[in-house]
């Protein structure tokens, strides 16, 4: 049996990472100014919490722009056909109602 503390380690830690591993990334004063706002603004425990929200902040926006430009695509493929099936119903609506 594995000790209880390490249990649940691969749910955020690769196979061969190390555990506990500082690193460090050297940001100019200005950037580590805005990191530092950020954390006391959102009430972030670390600074490295500050760049990981705004990573999956980067990633949801990226995703989402995505899925926007593929929405656009696909309105603008199917849009000839729908003004087309529109023309010929329009024809259709009216057909018969001047008869009677």
């Amino acid at each position: 049996m594995s000790h209880p503390l390490l249990r649940d380690t691969g749910l955020r830690y690769g196979k061969g990472m190390k555990l506990h591993t500082k690193s460090s990334i050297t940001l100019p004063p200005a950037e580590l100014k805005l990191v530092t706002a950020l954390q006391r603004q959102l009430g972030a425990k670390s600074k490295v919490e500050v760049v990981r929200r705004g990573l999956l902040l980067l990633r949801q926006t990226t995703e989402r722009n995505r899925l926007r430009e593929a929405y656009r695509l696909a309105s603008v493929a199917v849009r000839e056909a729908t003004l087309a099936e529109l023309a010929e119903l329009d024809g259709l609506t009216s057909d018969g109602l001047g008869d009677e």
